[in-house]
């Protein structure tokens, strides 16, 4: 009986489609069917087991009840929303202003929150991660997209002024999602000059109206080149700290620290110490989730203290890039073979295979016993799942499925 239920909450499927997908693959392995899932969001090592990083675990053992048991602070704990920030920043000396989240996914949403008013749009990249849609209409807000350049193209820099100037028309403020470093799904990142030309557009967007870009850093642990990473990070910080750009991050536990159920994460606005701003975010705390869990902040903690366990920990990262830069070269030589385009992976735990029709190529592949996410632009693939050896099988299946 649903007649309670509001009719506008009626009508959504049983199961978010990345996670119905992965179930579907799994239940078919288990009736005994042979399946290359490439669904899968989390990083699994070769014989299929979820990769969980060593050198957190030992630390997760140590907490004690003082620092598992008690409510943490509505806003965090401040010692953990420095930590945290200075993982990517490591020369500032505090988070500004900054509160915890259940995950990347909870500072996502109160950006939201706080950035827009019901019924305007935020901007973010096409394509990209498909919950970013379901944060944005359970905050009543949409989305509004500009072009993630293709591999080797660089950045689409009229469509983004063209984003950037109806929206500052329409809604008189603007905030944007960039997943960059290791976007997902495609695997790539902006190039220097990339960044430059967005930098340069969203100053001009700011001298008009409000601007906030918010960093989704979910992936950046995991990239080929880590000194092309930190070049994005000390670009960031330069736009951030000339103040006419709000720049925050949206920052997760979940792949950084293997620590996907814990749920830990923060929203930061390093380089802004508004108290307006901090108790704003305070507020959305308080009045959505409270307080967030306090085990995954005192680990934060503790890691920052600890120099053998943060190295312990790069050199774990450094390890499982390598698998995935692995995997991403032999799915990039198996499509070759196939006489397919390569996918250019650069970090993260995703490609996207561009297809005519994702939706029925997908369903192709499912008879192949493969299984990918359909995304508008293509494929999905998940290299966090896939082993180097299945490469060969996934080309062939891609290549029979594209052609039909």
């Amino acid at each position: 009986m649903t007649s309670q239920l509001l009719p506008t909450r009626r009508a959504f499927p049983a199961d978010d489609p990345i996670f119905a997908l992965n179930a579907e693959a799994m239940a078919r392995r288990a009736g005994g069917g042979s399946v290359l899932n490439a669904t899968v969001g989390a990083l699994l090592d070769d014989a299929g087991r979820l990769v969980v990083l060593d050198s957190v675990m030992a630390l997760w053992r140590e907490l004690t009840e003082s620092e598992v048991a008690p409510y943490a602070p509505i806003a965090g704990d401040p010692a953990f929303l420095k930590a945290l920030v200075q993982r990517h920043w490591p020369l500032l000396e505090g988070p500004g202003a900054a509160c915890a989240t259940p995950g990347g996914s909870g500072a996502l949403a109160l950006s939201l929150r706080n950035f827009l008013e019901p019924g305007q749009r935020v901007l973010t990249t096409a394509p990209h991660w498909g919950p970013y849609a379901t944060l944005a209409s359970e905050n009543g807000v949409g989305v509004r997209t500009a072009p993630w350049p293709a591999a080797g193209v660089p950045l689409d820099a009229e469509a983004w002024r063209t984003a950037l100037t109806e929206l500052a028309r329409t809604q008189g403020r603007i905030l944007v999602w960039l997943n960059d470093p290791c976007h997902n799904p495609t695997g790539r990142s902006l190039s220097r000059e990339d960044r430059t030309a967005l930098g340069d557009l969203l100053r001009e967007a700011a001298a008009a109206v409000p601007v906030t870009l918010l960093l989704d850093f979910a992936y950046l642990d995991y990239a080929r080149d880590p000194g092309a990473v930190a070049e994005a990070l000390k670009d960031y910080a330069a736009l951030g700290g000339e103040g006419q750009v709000l720049v925050g991050a949206a920052m997760s536990l979940s792949k950084s620290l293997t620590l996907y159920g814990a749920r830990g994460g923060a929203l930061a606005f390093p380089w802004c110490g508004d108290p307006a701003l901090q108790a704003a975010l305070t507020q959305s705390c308080r009045g959505t989730w409270s307080n967030c869990a306090r085990a995954p902040q005192a680990l934060v903690v503790r890691l920052a203290r600890e120099g053998k366990a943060q190295a312990r920990l790069a050199a774990e990262h450094r390890h499982w890039s390598d698998i995935l830069a692995m995997r991403a070269d032999a799915l990039d030589g198996a499509l070759a073979a196939e006489g397919l385009a390569p996918l250019r992976w650069e970090g993260g735990f995703f490609v996207l295979a561009s297809v005519s029709n994702p939706e029925a190529v997908c369903a192709r592949l499912k008879t192949e016993g493969v299984f990918t996410v359909p995304l508008p632009e293509g494929l999905r693939v998940g290299l966090c799942g896939m082993r180097a050896d299945e490469a060969s099988r996934f080309a062939a299946a891609l290549r029979k499925a594209s052609t039909l």
